[in-house]
């Protein structure tokens, strides 16, 4: 078992919040959510680029076309493209693994498939989840916290719903998450995010990316 496993098992079980890699409640595989129309037509937009420019044959273009057109799940779509654009320009990303930050930064983001249950373990480190690209496999995601000294930070589109669970315990957590402009109150069916576990010694923070700025442009 690696130090970092360790370590986080060794922060949950001290707690006693359990392992925070464990694995929740029993829900489908993000590899196995049915893929949309919309999903098969991003995979087959970039074979269609790799046809185009020569990176795939005719022969090639036309056995991966048919893949994608019969693929059921988003995990028969993934392996499509997966030599053909670099990570952050794939279609989608799948990535169920625990988040976890001993004495460093970590990252996650960019348009990946969120499982329902994300656990996520830090010891003096900084993650950052940026949810605002991804494909939420519930519209009701636990967070599963086990965090010492470090700081938890979810960027999450405006309108979401972010929530401390009534058993978490949270000292710290600042929910700066914006409304859409012109709501006065989040809609009934905006996705929310739950925290549970605990922090103890950091912070979480939720927030809205930047909006953009207006009047760049001028006139000398």
């Amino acid at each position: 078992m690696s130090f970092e496993s360790r370590a986080s098992n060794f922060i949950s079980a001290f707690l006693g919040s359990g392992p925070s890699g464990a694995a929740g409640p029993a829900g489908t595989s993000p590899s196995e959510l049915r893929a949309s129309d919309a999903d098969r037509e991003q995979v087959i937009g970039i074979l269609r680029d790799a046809l185009t420019d020569g990176r795939l044959t005719l022969t090639e273009h036309e056995e991966r076309v048919e893949r994608a057109y019969t693929a059921r799940t988003l995990g028969e779509l993934v392996g499509i493209t997966a030599d053909l654009v670099p990570p952050e320009r794939q279609p989608f990303l799948m990535d169920g693994r625990p988040v976890v930050a001993l004495f460093r930064t970590e990252n996650r983001g960019g348009r990946w498939v969120v499982p329902s249950e994300v656990p996520v373990t830090s010891l003096g480190g900084r993650v950052t989840m940026d949810l605002c690209e991804a494909l939420l496999q519930s519209r009701h995601v636990v967070v599963r916290l086990a965090v010492m000294a470090g700081t938890v930070t979810l960027v999450v589109p405006e309108g979401v719903r972010v929530v401390s669970a009534p058993d978490a315990r949270i000292k710290t957590f600042h929910d700066e998450v914006r409304l859409p402009p012109g709501a006065t109150d989040h809609a009934p069916d905006a996705p929310v995010i739950e925290l549970v576990g605990f922090v103890y010694g950091g912070k979480v923070i939720a927030r809205s990316p930047k909006r953009p700025k207006k009047g760049l442009f001028r006139r000398s």
